[in-house]
C-alpha cells in the first residue's frame, strides 16, 4: 500500500451489525471494514457478484443507514459491496464515520512517503483490531515513524503493536497526540522502575 486508495477503510475494534435485503430475503451480517464507498460484510446469505442489495446499519450511535449497493467481491463468507447511494445517505455514511473516528470506536491506518520516509499515520482507536494492517505495513512495506497525534483511544493491544514496532523494529513514534502520550509513558516503564510522576505504590494494577 503506499496508500492511495480514494477512500481508505475504517475498521473497527466492536464490529457493527448490518441488514441485508437480497433476491426478496432478509438477513444479518456483521461489517469487517467500511468507507464512503463501500463496506466488507460478513454474511451466510448467498450473495452473487454483480447483484444488488439493500444494505441498513448504523454506525454505533449514527442514524440508521439505508443504502442500495452492488456485490463486487467475494472471498469465502464475506462480501465486498459498492455503494450506490443518494445526497442524504453520503452525508449520514461520512458524519458516521467521522463520529466513529472521533470516539475512537472506529480507526484509519495508512501509510504514506514523507521525506524520503515511510509513515505510518493512525486516525481514531489505537487497538488491536490494526493488528493485520499494522503487522503488514510493518514486515512486508517497512515503516520509519509511527505517527499518532490523530489517536483519540489507545488499548493495551494498539500500545502492545507500538511496542513491537519500536523495539524490535527500530521505528519511532512521530507526533503523538495527549491520550497517546500519557498511556505510552507507562508502556515504556520497564518493571521495577518508577515512571515520572508516579510513587511506587501508583505502579500496582489493580
Amino acid at each position: 500500500m503506499l496508500d492511495q486508495r480514494r477512500h481508505l477503510r475504517i475498521r473497527f475494534a466492536s464490529l457493527p451489525t448490518i441488514r441485508l435485503g437480497y433476491g426478496g430475503a432478509i438477513g444479518d451480517g456483521v461489517i469487517e471494514n467500511l468507507s464512503l464507498s463501500g463496506l466488507m460484510v460478513r454474511t451466510s446469505m448467498p450473495l452473487e457478484i454483480s447483484r444488488n442489495v439493500g444494505c441498513e446499519f448504523r454506525i454505533f450511535q449514527s442514524p440508521l443507514i439505508d443504502v442500495p449497493a452492488a456485490v463486487v467481491s467475494r472471498v469465502g463468507d464475506v462480501f465486498g459491496v459498492r455503494f450506490q447511494p443518494g445526497p442524504i445517505a453520503q452525508i449520514l455514511i461520512e458524519d458516521a464515520i467521522n463520529q466513529a473516528l472521533l470516539d475512537g470506536n472506529a480507526s484509519i491506518l495508512s501509510v504514506h512517503e514523507l521525506g524520503g520516509k515511510k509513515i505510518m499515520r493512525i486516525t481514531g482507536g489505537l487497538s488491536g483490531a490494526l493488528r493485520n494492517d499494522f503487522m503488514h505495513a510493518l514486515t512486508r512495506m517497512g515503516v520509519d515513524e509511527i505517527d499518532v497525534e490523530s489517536v483519540t483511544a489507545v488499548e493495551q493491544a494498539g500500545l502492545a503493536l507500538c511496542l513491537v514496532a519500536t523495539t524490535r523494529h527500530g521505528v519511532s513514534i512521530g507526533a503523538q497526540s495527549q491520550c497517546f502520550a500519557e498511556a505510552w509513558k507507562f508502556a515504556q516503564v520497564v518493571p521495577g522502575d518508577v515512571a515520572p510522576g508516579m510513587s511506587g505504590r501508583d505502579q500496582t494494577l489493580e
